[in-house]
């Protein structure tokens, strides 16, 4: 099972790497979380460089995708040779999900048709410009497609893509393990609000 998460010149830490910690809790066999980048190498809007772990087309093919932020989501929607690729994405076959400024990406691509998203608040505008209802909630998916607005709620998409794929315990299990001490019934419980509905039965019934 690969899960890629594509990450561009200008990311965001907290969009990329906080969902890449909450996915690796997983350890079974054959579950593989990679950062996919468009070169060797990307520098985040903070200038921590990371190195490619995947290449776009790679996650084009994986079973799930996280589509990150950062400061040039505007840039990257704007360049063919990124977005020629990302065409290739299909949410008929694969997990497709878009932290903040990432919802930019899923509406030029046109797999937000008919479906809201969320956003973070600056990227708010340019996702509505794009013709798509931005929500007031942390996150929200219909079928194969999930966005996320707000850097912390980048584990939100992580569980919500572990729930999907090895059910709601494992879910569950990594938000506990990366919650604070003395609130992990309450971070959990938070999480299973927000994620729960969007769940096909009987994922859907957390409890």
């Amino acid at each position: 099972m690969h899960i890629a998460i594509l990450t561009f010149e200008g990311y965001n830490e907290l969009d990329s790497l906080i969902a890449l910690g909450v996915l690796n809790r997983i350890k079974t066999d054959g579950w593989r979380v990679t950062i996919a980048t468009p070169g060797a190498k990307v520098t985040s809007m903070n200038g921590v460089v990371i190195e490619q772990m995947s290449t776009l087309e790679e996650a084009c093919a994986a079973d799930a995708v996280i589509v990150g932020s950062g400061i040039a989501t505007r840039e990257v929607v704007e360049d063919p040779a990124i977005m020629n690729v990302l065409r290739r994405l299909d949410p008929s076959r694969q997990l497709i999900a878009a932290q903040c400024s990432g919802a930019l990406v899923l509406a030029r691509l046109g797999l937000l048709h008919d479906i809201p998203a969320c956003t973070d608040l600056t990227t708010k505008p340019w996702v509505v410009a794009a013709g798509v209802e931005v929500l007031n909630q942390p996150f929200y998916a219909k079928d194969n497609i999930a966005t996320a607005g707000g850097c912390l709620a980048s584990s939100y998409l992580a569980a919500w893509i572990i729930a999907r794929l090895e059910g709601k315990d494992a879910a569950e299990s990594a938000l506990h393990y990366v919650a604070p001490v003395g609130e992990k019934e309450e971070y959990v419980e938070r999480a299973r609000h927000n994620i729960a509905p969007y769940l096909p039965a009987p994922a859907a019934a957390l409890r």
